[in-house]
């Protein structure tokens, strides 16, 4: 929107002045032509607190229209009903035409999904309108009959001045260049609202999402995880055998949780597949202190290796691992550099699964049929042990009496699954939220040969393959063929055009974007390239989605970026199931080019409030280092969300006068009716005062209006006799209210009017204690009250006020 239009419709100072200095018609020329040079509004939902809108967690009882979608919450919903009604009070005691329908409508743009747009507050370097961007039709009805509210809805002299002076201008200042997002138009354009709040496809039918930028300066990062104990720490490794701790505030210490660097086997070779490559925490991590680690080691400098071995946390520091605590599980000797798989987790069981290669070099060359296909190798294989007891035989495990092979003679009883070439990247599915679909399924994506990379689900005794299939095409013909084969096919492949090493992520089912729930998301490491899974419910099928980084317009918020490094390394999941991957720019283990990002879904988020956690504090020990983003975010850091805080306008009364005072005109008895409500400044009441008060809000209002209306009568019974005239209260200054005297009307006309006025301020007392009633009770039963200490405290949030003198409001909030 143009910066120019926005300081007239805003209170900016530039703007007002220049638009004083104008006459009326050079400012309607001068605005046309400004029209004439902005551009089109984004076409993405946006709200007033720069983030997407979302779907209430309750409806909401005053801005009914948004109760499915938009920018409101039942807390901001109570708000806009608050100063709604103060207005609308404000309107009785004047004598004003209520316009209530109108005002409602226009108060309730701020729940809008496209809010920010309607008040110019998606670009920020311009001022947020006052008033929502209204078309020219509507804003000309709403001129002629609700004019009187502006000075309610804005201190803006400029649309103030010209409300009175010329409707055209007026108006033409109010709408907005782009007719699809004026009000009315807003809620009828087609293009606008009929995939609203859903994932944004580019014409490619790319899901674009965006990311933040999580942790940077990191040497081939090649896992993320969370120890499952409340904390919400994130342990990131790296493949030099680093193990560093993030705490949620995005720091992290000092100190390394792990430092296996002098064992670990690895070198700076560009895509050397050794090193440090899995861990896992134990399911009672938060009781026992127990993990596991996987990584290559080399014996006598010779025999290389992967080594599984369980470590405990430190007794004295819970964020930095005993480094004597380490006892070997499981060592499988490699025969060669490549293929040396490396993850570890736990199973909904409680077991531990061990994902290994086959052995590497190339086509799974070793024995008649290869490591994968041979059962009685540990290589290329899913391993199921239980690491919670020893084995008879003096393993450092016992075998699970379920697992698939434990009574085959030819076959190791630790094999879960089989026929695996390079499984890089395994996750445990948590099932959706409610009806837990999906719950304990492992993921995984296994790296192809030359062809094809496939993405499988583990299943007790599977066969997936390897060296017999690649994806779903043969491989080896003469295994192929083999009747005994019995594969189980993976449920997604794709060919080398698209990547030639995948890297298998997580099933999303966090709560910040809920779009993106049961969707599957993984990459390539060689393309960079995105992915996702759509599961079909009914027939079991997997559908491709393809997920591509938002446009600049998509994801304009705060902290976004629409960019990643090419080499995806690896997925993660923190302990509230929001969603991140780990790349880099370089893939060599010396390079401090690893970075973790985020996924963010720009088009919807959750209810505020929803997804808070409440993590338990974590003692550390040493220094922080602050977390400093390095990628280049859409919108600058320092740019915040301008929305202004709601405004509480109350007008200054008079104080109470006698009747001998009064004229007998319509004027003098709107003066009388707002006068009679003035009291003496006084000192705020005491904590301890507040306290004893225990009436409602609204109640105490009604209470005094009671009270105004008593001390009316009594003042009317006065002796016509007395006219010594009250003395005036300190501090109190005369206000003149604008409007002329219509003086053809008789004092008794007056006072019927004042009569008939008391009666519609009872009405309106009446509907809003209905509201509140109705307000108060959610969809599931519950009441949802507001304190009197908040609603009493609301109007001093920001503890700014502005006294004004005579012909003026009070602005507070």
């Amino acid at each position: 929107m143009s910066s120019a239009r926005n300081a007239a419709a805003s209170p900016s100072a530039a703007g007002c002045a220049l638009l004083r200095t104008a006459a009326g018609g050079i400012i309607l020329i001068w605005f046309e032509v400004m029209l004439v040079t902005v551009q089109p509004a984004a076409a993405h939902p946006q709200c007033l607190d720069f983030e997407p809108p979302f779907k209430p967690q309750w409806h909401l009882e005053f801005c009914t229209q948004y109760q499915d979608f938009g920018c409101c919450d039942q807390k901001t919903d109570n708000m806009i009903a608050e100063r709604y009604w103060d207005i609308i009070e404000h309107l009785e005691k004047a004598g004003y035409d209520l316009c209530e329908a109108m005002l409602k409508k226009i108060m309730c743009q701020e729940c809008s999904p496209y809010a920010a747009h309607l008040y110019d507050a998606e670009d920020p370097y311009t001022p947020v309108r006052d008033l929502p961007g209204l078309c020219f039709g509507y804003c000309s009805k709403f001129h002629s009959k609700c004019r009187h509210v502006l000075k309610y809805l804005t201190v803006n002299q400029v649309l103030l001045d010209t409300s009175e002076r010329d409707m055209s201008t007026f108006c033409s200042i109010v709408d907005l260049s782009d007719q699809d997002y004026c009000y009315p138009n807003v809620l009828k354009s087609t293009d606008l609202n009929s995939n609203l709040g859903q994932v944004v496809e580019d014409p490619r039918g790319c899901l674009q999402l965006c990311l933040t930028e999580v942790a940077n300066n990191l040497r081939n990062p090649v896992l993320m995880l969370h120890s499952g104990d409340d904390t919400h720490r994130m342990f990131i490794a790296e493949q030099v055998g680093f193990v560093w701790v993030y705490l949620r505030d995005g720091s992290r210490l000092e100190q390394p949780f792990l430092d296996m660097s002098g064992e670990v086997l690895t070198t700076p070779w560009l895509g050397d597949e050794r090193g440090f490559l899995g861990m896992a925490f134990h399911p009672k991590y938060r009781h026992n202190g127990r993990f596991f680690i996987y990584y290559s080691i080399q014996v006598n400098s010779k025999v290389e290796k992967i080594r599984i071995c369980e470590m405990k946390v430190s007794s004295y520091d819970m964020n930095m691992a005993d480094p004597f605590s380490e006892r070997v599980i499981l060592e499988i000797e490699e025969p060669a550099a490549n293929h040396n798989g490396g993850q570890l987790l736990f199973g909904e069981d409680g077991y531990l699964y061990i994902f290994t290669g086959d052995g590497g070099k190339a086509g799974d060359p070793f024995g008649k049929y290869g490591n994968a296909q041979n059962k009685s190798a540990l290589l290329g294989k899913v391993l199921r042990i239980d690491v919670d007891g020893t084995d008879y035989s003096g393993k450092q495990y016992r075998i699970p009496p379920d697992n698939p092979f434990l009574g085959d003679q030819d076959a190791r009883p630790e094999v879960f699954a089989y026929g695996v070439r390079n499984m890089w990247r395994c996750s445990v599915d948590r099932g959706d939220p409610v009806s837990r679909h999906g719950e304990g399924r492992i993921f995984c994506g296994d790296v192809g040969q030359n062809r094809y990379e496939e993405i499988d689900i583990i299943v007790s005794g599977g066969n997936y393959g390897w060296r017999a299939k690649e994806g779903f095409e043969c491989y080896d013909i003469k295994l192929c063929y083999n009747s005994s084969l019995n594969d189980n096919l993976p449920i997604f492949a794709y060919s080398h055009h698209v990547g030639k090493s995948v890297t298998g992520g997580y099933v999303y089912r966090g709560c910040e974007s809920p779009n993106l729930n049961g969707l599957y998301i993984f990459g390539d490491f060689m393309s960079g390239r995105l992915m996702a899974l759509e599961e079909d419910k009914i027939t079991g099928s997997w559908k491709e989605r393809s997920i591509c980084m938002g446009d600049t317009t998509t994801c304009s918020f705060p902290g976004l970026i629409n960019h990643h490094h090419k080499f995806i390394i690896s997925f993660a999941e923190d302990e509230a199931g929001e969603l991140y991957f780990l790349a880099t720019s370089y893939p060599s283990n010396t390079s401090p080019s690893g970075t973790v990002f985020k996924f963010m879904d720009p088009s919807r988020r959750a209810p505020p409030g929803k997804c808070k956690q409440k993590p338990l504090p974590v003692k550390v020990r040493g220094k922080k280092f602050l977390f400093v983003p390095k990628e280049q975010t859409v919108l600058n850091t320092n740019e915040k969300p301008t929305r202004p805080p709601p405004r509480k306008y109350n007008l200054t009364t008079k104080p109470p006068v006698t009747s001998s005072q009064r004229r007998p005109t319509a004027s003098a008895a709107s003066v009388t009716t707002v006068a009679s409500a003035a009291k003496p400044k006084a000192k705020p009441p005491s904590a301890k005062a507040t306290k004893k008060n225990k009436a409602k809000p609204w109640k105490k209002r009604k209470k005094l209006n009671e009270k105004d209306k008593k001390a009316q009568t009594k003042k009317n019974t006065i002796s016509k006799e007395t006219k010594a005239q009250p003395k005036k209260p300190a501090g109190m200054k005369p206000v003149k209210l604008k409007g002329k005297p219509k003086t053809n009307q008789t004092f008794t006309e007056n006072f019927n009017s004042k009569k008939s006025s008391n009666s519609l301020r009872e009405k309106i007392h009446s509907r809003r204690k209905n509201h509140q009633r109705n307000g108060a009770q959610k969809e599931t039963g519950l009441k949802m009250k507001v304190s009197e200490k908040e609603h009493l405290a609301f109007p001093n949030k920001t503890k700014s006020s502005v006294k004004t003198k005579t012909n003026q409001i009070n602005v507070v909030g």
